[in-house]
């Protein structure tokens, strides 16, 4: 896929209020074209990084390009380079921010005019388990759950592109071929790892995989980065199973949070998010509770 021109563009700090010290003059915004999805190899930056980029990561602007999720606006994205040792706390600290990780970039919506797509996480602790999510976990019941490095597989892909084809076949993920998804899976720095979900196999065999996400592990959460599963199994309701399994999984390990991405009020693709409830929801003021 070709990469998007990026521009040169002075970053408002208001997107950053975790930064609360640093001003717009401290932020250094250099151009540099990239591979697809805006993602570079782990050692072209590692050697490259100054002084600056250690004290604090350099923001860059795309150009504006059609919105996927809310037809006839344009989106544009900031985004930064998650390399090096402080990868993980810079994933960490961008994501209660507001952002998201796609390979080694993090980005978030830096939108003319728009603020439809909102940061949403899910307080684990405090969820709330619905008759229709027990439901869906009793249908799942048969379904195992293995935590497993985060390398790409054939049967990965196998069961990616038939998802992509099913669901999301008009979408920018369509043109993926196996290199690129491997280099979504494998290619990071940040402590991630992927969650198999199988069918309960027989004496001596591997379960049929029926699908898998793509997981971060932040200093107060779970961040699910991509989930994807067989479209045959469509009314397992398994997009939904697998943010309940990891809600538990978030639960058992001590962990706050589960990061859901972003929730955009208006678009259909993105309504599902908003029924994990109670959630939190990242506002102008910070994290904001909502409740039923």
């Amino acid at each position: 896929m070709t990469p998007r021109p990026i521009q040169l563009a002075l970053i408002d700090m208001n997107l950053f209020p975790f930064f609360p010290k640093l001003t717009a003059k401290e932020v250094s915004c250099k151009t540099q074209a990239t591979g697809s999805n805006l993602a570079i190899g782990k050692n072209e930056w590692t050697d490259a990084l100054s002084i600056e980029r250690r004290n604090f990561p350099q923001f860059f602007i795309t150009a504006a390009a059609p919105c996927p999720y809310l037809a006839g606006r344009l989106e544009r994205k900031v985004f930064t380079h998650l390399v090096g040792q402080d990868a993980r706390s810079l994933n960490t600290q961008l994501s209660r921010g507001g952002f998201r990780r796609s390979q080694n970039i993090a980005y978030r919506p830096a939108c003319d005019g728009c603020h439809a797509c909102v940061s949403v996480r899910v307080p684990v602790n405090e969820f709330e388990l619905t008759k229709s999510f027990r439901r869906i976990l009793a249908r799942n019941a048969d379904l195992t759950a293995r935590a497993v490095r985060a390398k790409a597989n054939g049967e990965h892909y196998g069961i990616f592109r038939d998802y992509i084809d099913a669901r999301h076949g008009d979408g920018g993920m369509a043109e993926m071929s196996v290199l690129d998804f491997a280099s979504m899976i494998d290619e990071t720095f940040v402590d991630s790892h992927l969650v198999e979900y199988r069918f309960r196999p027989l004496e001596g065999e591997q379960g049929e995989l029926a699908g898998t996400v793509l997981v971060d592990m932040l200093d107060d959460g779970l961040s699910l980065i991509y989930s994807f599963y067989d479209p045959a199994f469509d009314k397992r309701s398994l997009g939904t199973f697998i943010i309940l399994d990891n809600i538990v999984r978030a639960q058992k390990m001590g962990m706050k949070y589960l990061y859901l991405g972003y929730w955009v009020n208006g678009s259909p693709k993105m309504e599902y998010k908003a029924r994990f409830l109670p959630q939190e929801r990242l506002t102008p003021d910070g994290w904001a509770v909502f409740r039923r």
